[in-house]
């Protein structure tokens, strides 16, 4: 059956007026589900994983809460695993999902509500069952809640229908943004927050209904997680297989030296590495030699994209012209930087989708393109639909000189003038530029960048300030440009709005640092969030993505990559782990192996 949602065999109609919803096991969209009802396991996760053993990881988030929801605070690292969620997170399919908490999905014949029946074992780790109460009182306090509101924004009211079916009245058309929350955010126990507030930040450990529960806390240090032995889910299909550390516990290491240094001594087991220097010369060690300490790639297709923009902030004045943000993206050299300072590790960013080929706006635009595009034609440049879009390349060693040519001209038509070796505007103000930051090592990418606008009469600078202050500061946009990401998940049409829309750049809290307000990029979202196939969700983010790079609202760096994960090598993995190109079963469906742990020696 195909309608506005591709709905497969999974996401079956159920009319309002029925008198019984009709329940399946999954929900997907664009293609059909993988797994029968009947489905034992998933492929990618060894379902006979023996448990046991502890896992260490190390955090920098200093944390001060075990609330999931709370407005202010940190919340420590793991406490989701304390919870069950409605669905489960797809690995291995881009737009499936699996109940979870939820033994039936069915949607309604006008896609407008989405029913939703518990398991029939849910249980409460005090033994009480997990009933409908629950899921309203999750979903209207999440409603509630500043921070994260607008996860749950789609729901417009939510009717208990027995003790384990509930239904989501909707505002519009059911779409796989919606069903995204449904296995992020964890059911919250109506009978226990009964009296307490939630949103408060606190280190009592909460109930909860997952296969950890919190066994000891201590703020600054460490928080410490035991698996719960009777966990009501433990073998249903989405968990067989998973969970399998008897402890997990995350030290507190604030300093990422520290942190490294740590992990070289075997204080903690694993760790993501984020910082190309160490990664290339960080680890040679004995250990490393002798097969203990292993450095992995794990395949992470659930995010596609940026890793590292520098978003100008479009709200200045001086950023509004587009010839300006163009010289300034001319201004960059990346092979110089990754050459030098990222041993040659990284890939640029061709677009606002890289990593996704499919999505990713390719020389010039195709019929189904144009077809989009030409009624905005007057609103674009025409550069769009004749030449293709491409970034400078530099041969990295030296300046680019070309590029730098082709900025200095752009400068000038945009109405800025180089003056005793600084570029003024009409009125005779200077052209500066100041990056926000809250990380020192922004300043390995901005200083250099910095040293080339100077010869273009360019003064920059880089300001560094604590965590609090960069929050206030980036929701004030008191900034001309910070370094961040733009990761965005498979598919990308969740948030696109979030990214790219106008309404986000008046957001503090979106993801649209660069303050995007593009009439025609409002309309070609307001076209990808309505897309049934696959073909069509391909067509319209070619056509986003090229307005946005001809827009030169900002300058994408490095492309996301797979995650650098160090790690001592005394843990078992699923034979076909591979099979999860979307999300990597580490660690929930790891295990311990005593066998390789017993050969590692390590230094006290």
């Amino acid at each position: 059956m195909r309608s506005c949602l591709n709905l497969a065999t999974a996401l079956v109609a159920a009319s309002l007026h029925a008198a019984e919803p009709v329940y399946e096991h999954g929900i997907s969209f664009f293609h059909e589900l993988k797994y029968p009802a009947n489905f034992s396991h998933f492929d990618f996760i060894s379902p006979d994983a023996p448990k046991g053993g502890v896992l260490i990881r190390s955090t920098q988030t200093d944390f001060n809460t075990l609330s999931l929801i709370t407005d202010v605070g940190a919340t420590a690292p793991g406490v989701v695993w304390t919870y069950d969620t409605l669905v489960s997170y797809r690995s291995e399919e881009m737009s499936s999902f699996y109940g979870a908490l939820a033994d039936g999905l069915g949607v309604a014949d006008d896609k407008r509500t989405l029913f939703i029946r518990l398991h029939p074992e849910a249980r409460w780790h005090d033994g009480v069952p997990i009933t409908a109460r629950d899921v309203k009182f999750t979903v209207e306090l999440i409603q509630s809640s500043i921070r994260f509101r607008g996860y749950f924004s789609w729901v417009q009211s939510t009717e208990i229908l027995s003790e384990r079916e509930i239904a989501f009245r909707l505002h519009s058309e059911l779409t796989i943004s919606n069903v995204f929350p449904l296995s992020w955010f964890p059911i919250m126990p109506a009978h226990y927050w009964e009296g307490r507030d939630p949103t408060r930040a606190s280190l009592e450990p909460p109930l909860g209904s997952g296969p950890y529960r919190v066994a000891e806390v201590r703020q600054g240090r460490y928080v410490r997680y035991e698996r719960v032995p009777g966990y009501w889910g433990r073998d249903i299909a989405v968990n067989k297989g998973r969970f399998n550390f008897d402890q997990v516990r995350y030290d507190v290491y604030r300093d990422a030296t520290v942190a490294r240094e740590a992990l070289r001594k075997g204080l903690f087991d694993a760790w993501l590495e984020r910082d190309d220097r160490y990664w290339a010369t960080g680890y040679d060690i004995p250990a490393r030699d002798k097969g203990w300490l292993v450095m992995d790639y794990l395949d992470h297709r659930e995010e596609i994209g940026i890793n590292r923009v520098i978003a100008l902030n479009n709200r200045r004045e001086r950023f509004k012209d587009p010839r300006v943000r163009e010289a300034l993206t001319l201004a960059v050299d990346f092979e110089w930087e990754n050459r030098v300072l990222r041993f040659d590790l990284l890939d640029r960013a061709l677009s606002n989708f890289a990593g996704a080929p499919s999505l990713e706006a390719r020389g010039l635009p195709g019929e189904g393109e144009l077809a989009l595009l030409a009624p905005y034609r007057e609103q674009l440049p025409k550069r769009l639909f004749t030449e293709a879009f491409e970034f400078p390349r530099s041969t990295g060693i030296g300046r680019n000189r070309e590029s730098l040519e082709r900025a200095r001209a752009l400068l000038a038509e945009s109405g800025w003038r180089t003056k005793d070796g600084v570029l003024v505007n009409d009125a005779g103000e200077p052209f500066e530029i100041e990056f926000l930051s809250v990380d020192g090592a922004d300043q390995r990418t901005v200083l250099p960048y910095l040293g080339v606008l100077k010869p273009l009469g360019i003064t920059g600078r880089i300001r560094l300030v604590e965590a609090a202050q960069f929050v206030h500061l980036r929701q004030e946009f008191d900034y001309d440009a910070i370094i961040t990401q733009n990761d965005i998940l498979a598919p990308p049409i969740v948030f696109l709005a979030s990214f790219f829309h106008s309404q986000s750049a008046s957001e503090g809290q979106s993801f649209n640092a660069s303050g995007i307000a593009d009439p025609v990029v409002d309309a070609l979202i307001a076209k990808a969030v309505k897309v049934t196939t696959l073909e069509e969700m391909a067509t319209v983010c070619r056509a986003l993505d090229r307005v946005l790079l001809w827009g030169f609202y900002q300058i994408p760096l490095d492309a996301i990559a797979p995650f650098r994960l160090v790690y001592w090598d005394k843990f078992g993995r699923p034979e076909r782990e591979d099979l999860a190109v979307y999300k990597s079963p580490f660690p929930d469906g790891w295990w311990y192996d005593g066998t390789k742990a017993a050969r590692i020696e390590i230094s006290k």
